[in-house]
């Protein structure tokens, strides 16, 4: 067992090193506990030896169905809003014209998305680190993840920004037709403020989400969307702002949520343990949270960038304005969008079981741990199973 401890203080010792563990008493007095559910009636049906072996199996399995939807329902909420938003700016774009929505779909789906797979993906170390944390009982560094994690973003997003300074020149060098280009980049403007709601937006999903703290973001991302179709309606058609003003409405909401969500953090007891304030310890081991990210931003981003490639290849159709509209329509009709009700559930109950095995991982050694990993396989694939 002290070879496992020291392994993992090892392997965490970058970004671990300028923390001590909290004293036993601090532990048990702070220790929220409530957070992941309690999954005693799980480790007593894997622990009863009297039962045969596949009736604990299929008890475990059902028992641990019900913890990992109660993690991802509201999670898959957030996600179908999410693209709801994005998707309610393409079509209030749309009333403006043709070009408009060729405009609205390249620069949200060709531009915006790189941005987006970037963000998301980096801001993914976040859920490892603070689901370890978390599980080692290191609640305090839950927050210093949280900053660090967010200070590494918002310096990403300073280049990003750059890319989207110039994105009109970017797409007329990628072959972009002269109108749908600068259309685009006027759009485009009005997301910069975007990059930087992304950049704290996402390490504060992560840090809830390792608390097993859900329902709050589906909350609060429900409201943001009432708020931003009224608001939308406001700024396209009553004020006039077009293009631009659509793009702005999607920023404002984006920080309406980030918004709220730290307000909960901050106000809440919930995260009284995990949220001590801001500390300076966030600038500390960037680099090693750098790395850490870079490798987690990869493959999502290879997820997600498929389908911005396809953006910027119909853009370069004979018919531009034509392609762009089709494809942004297509995204949206039963099958395809059916496929992506598919996935936001799997990726999210993926993400569910993951937040479980940390806190799993990052506890000593038992056989008790890996009956409770190997009880999560059956559930997965049936889960999976269903959602597709």
């Amino acid at each position: 067992m002290g070879s496992n401890v020291e392994s993992q203080d090892e392997l965490h010792q970058p970004l671990l090193h300028s923390m001590q563990p909290p004293p036993p008493t601090a532990v048990a007095a702070e220790s929220p506990s409530h957070f992941h559910g309690s999954s005693s009636e799980l480790e007593k049906v894997l622990s009863d030896t009297e039962l045969p072996y596949f009736k604990r199996l299929r008890m475990a399995s059902w028992i641990e169905l019900k913890l990992l939807y109660r993690l991802a329902a509201p999670a898959v909420m957030v996600y179908l809003i999410n693209n709801a938003m994005s998707m309610s700016t393409r079509i209030f774009a749309g009333q403006l014209g043709n070009l408009q929505l060729a405009a609205a779909s390249l620069g949200n789906q060709g531009i915006q998305l790189f941005c987006y797979g970037l963000m998301l993906g980096m801001g993914s170390a976040v859920e490892t680190l603070c689901g370890q944390a978390y599980g080692a009982q290191r609640y305090e560094m839950l927050g210093v993840y949280l900053q660090r994690a967010t200070v590494v973003l918002t310096l990403t997003g300073l280049p990003v920004t750059v890319l989207y300074l110039f994105s009109g020149k970017l797409l007329l060098l990628l072959g972009e037709p002269t109108a749908v280009a600068n259309a685009a980049a006027v759009f485009v403007f009005g997301l910069i403020p975007q990059i930087f709601a992304y950049a704290i937006n996402f390490p504060i999903q992560k840090f809830l989400q390792s608390q097993s703290i859900v329902a709050p973001s589906a909350y609060i991302s429900a409201a943001t969307l009432v708020v931003h179709l009224v608001l939308s309606w406001v700024a396209v058609y009553k004020i006039g702002l077009g293009l631009i003003g659509a793009s702005l409405v999607l920023s404002l909401s984006w920080w309406i949520i980030v918004v709220a969500q730290f307000v909960y953090i901050v106000m809440s007891d919930r995260c009284k343990a995990t949220w001590t304030g801001l500390k300076w310890d966030a600038f500390s081991g960037l680099w090693g949270f750098v790395r850490l990210s870079a490798a987690s931003a990869v493959m999502l981003c290879l997820e997600t960038w498929y389908f911005q490639i396809l953006v910027l290849i119909a853009g370069l159709l004979k018919n531009a304005e034509l392609a762009l509209d089709s494809l942004s329509g297509l995204r949206y009709t039963a099958p395809n969008y059916g496929a992506g009700m598919a996935y936001g559930p799997s990726f999210q109950m993926a993400k569910a079981a993951s937040l479980r095995m940390n806190d799993d991982t990052s506890k000593t050694f038992s056989k008790l741990r890996v009956r409770r990993t190997f009880s999560r396989a059956p559930t997965m694939v049936a889960t999976y199973s269903f959602t597709t």
